[in-house]
């Protein structure tokens, strides 16, 4: 059984994905700051990030204005985005679909869906109860007045324009994002 499990790994999983010298995201929603990691060691600290208008904690559905927890990867590259930048990703994970089919909140097809596109390492659906299109995002021609004093996104996580573009020297498709 365990050969079974460790081929399925490795079949399955590139070998980047154990590279402990990754670079990767934590986003800490309480301290409104992005930790750029290598392996657990923290090279870069971007302050002043804002978040959804209600929080952050567990998606119920579209609009809810909430960023949600959880583990998610850069799915794609906006670079023509209205935000300036804007790097999707890859939500609704696994462990978002399993709890909103648990609460019936999505059903069989829709959960068959986003486990598919995970494990084709593509983009799940954005269009499902459970929202989509969140990501990491500069304000385009949005306030920075506004930005500094509130959390304004419908979930997303935003940084000013001269942010995002320092963000981008650190991260591309593919890499990992903690949001806690």
């Amino acid at each position: 059984m365990l050969r079974i499990f460790l081929f399925l790994i490795c079949c399955f999983c590139p070998l980047s994905a154990f590279a402990y010298d990754d670079i990767w995201l934590l986003i800490d929603t309480n301290a409104l700051k992005i930790e750029v990691k290598r392996g657990e060691q923290t090279i870069d600290i971007i302050d002043g990030i804002a978040i959804g208008q209600a929080g952050a904690g567990q998606k119920t559905h579209r609009g809810d204005n909430i960023t949600p927890y959880g583990e998610y990867r850069i799915g794609w590259v906006g670079q023509q985005s209205s935000f300036h930048k804007f790097f999707g990703l890859n939500y609704p994970s696994i462990q978002d679909a399993d709890n909103a089919l648990r609460k019936g909140m999505i059903d069989r097809y829709t959960y068959k869906d986003i486990l598919s596109a995970h494990m084709y390492h593509q983009v799940p659906p954005q269009n499902t109860v459970l929202g989509g299109r969140i990501g990491i995002h500069g304000l385009g021609n949005a306030s920075e007045e506004i930005h500094r004093t509130m959390n304004w996104t419908h979930g997303c996580i935003a940084l000013t324009n001269n942010q995002i573009d320092h963000l981008s020297q650190w991260v591309d498709t593919g890499t990992l994002v903690k949001i806690k």
